[in-house]
């Protein structure tokens, strides 16, 4: 069984920026007969400062990854925030993201549980792999019909992150697939002066050890230079390198 790939930019920041991904995530399917999802969002409503780029909003962004999906025929993941979200957004995307800071907000689960959409919850910093049974279950409880867990790392001190790959089988337990944030593990919050900073050096590592511990996907925030990025610039990882990795991963 092939594993999950999730790609995209952190933040919708153009159309243009988007058709250049697409256009290459269709051609690393193509090229290796997987089905990588595009992921992109609309808003970043968790930015450190308030003078951070956010993104084109639910409306203007949805229409963007509407257009996206119709052109390309890849499947589309966004992230909502608050539960007002969850309804138009299912009328769109293919899979429903719940952030990290709000894996057990219980109402933002239930309206996405509610659209019918996979549902994509991303471990809190805050939390073991353990405890998520505790999302799944409101999710599960609340009509949802499948469920995804995503590690992305946990609070090590201030600003930093590290990742404990042992909370992958450990949510394998919980859920079939549990998938590894190659991009946002390798962050350090809030230590960029007013923005998360981080080491993109280190991305194909995580994805790798994860492989090891059993993910059974692979969640990559991608850019055609990312450093002129206008969220997580220092994460992401390059567009052209993208087609390596996943080779390697499957």
């Amino acid at each position: 069984m092939q594993p999950v790939f999730i790609a995209g930019p952190c933040v919708i920041e153009s159309a243009g920026l988007l058709e250049t991904v697409a256009q290459k995530l269709v051609e690393i399917n193509a090229h290796l007969g997987i089905d990588i999802i595009f992921k992109a969002s609309f808003d970043k409503a968790n930015r450190t400062s308030i003078h951070s780029f956010r993104g084109p909003g639910m409306e203007k962004g949805l229409q963007m990854l509407q257009d996206i999906k119709d052109k390309y025929g890849l499947r589309v993941l966004t992230d909502i925030h608050e539960s007002y979200q969850a309804g138009p957004v299912g009328q769109v995307v293919d899979v429903i993201q719940i952030p990290a800071f709000l894996c057990r907000q219980t109402d933002l689960l239930i309206a996405a549980a509610k659209t019918g959409k996979t549902i994509n919850i991303k471990k809190a910093q805050f939390l073991s792999g353990r405890d998520m049974r505790y999302p799944v279950e409101k999710a599960l409880d609340s009509g949802a019909r499948e469920v995804w867990l995503t590690e992305r790392g946990n609070c090590f001190g201030y600003n930093n992150l590290v990742v404990d790959f042992r909370n992958i089988p450990d949510m394998k337990e919980i859920v079939n697939t549990v998938i590894m944030d190659c991009t946002h593990s390798v962050q350090r919050p809030g230590a960029g002066n007013g923005k998360t900073s981080g080491d993109r050096r280190f991305v194909p590592s995580m994805a790798l050890a994860a492989k090891a511990f059993g993910a059974t996907g692979y969640f990559f925030e991608v850019h055609p230079d990312p450093d002129q990025g206008l969220s997580d610039a220092a994460n992401m990882l390059e567009l052209d390198h993208l087609e390596d990795l996943v080779r390697q991963l499957i």
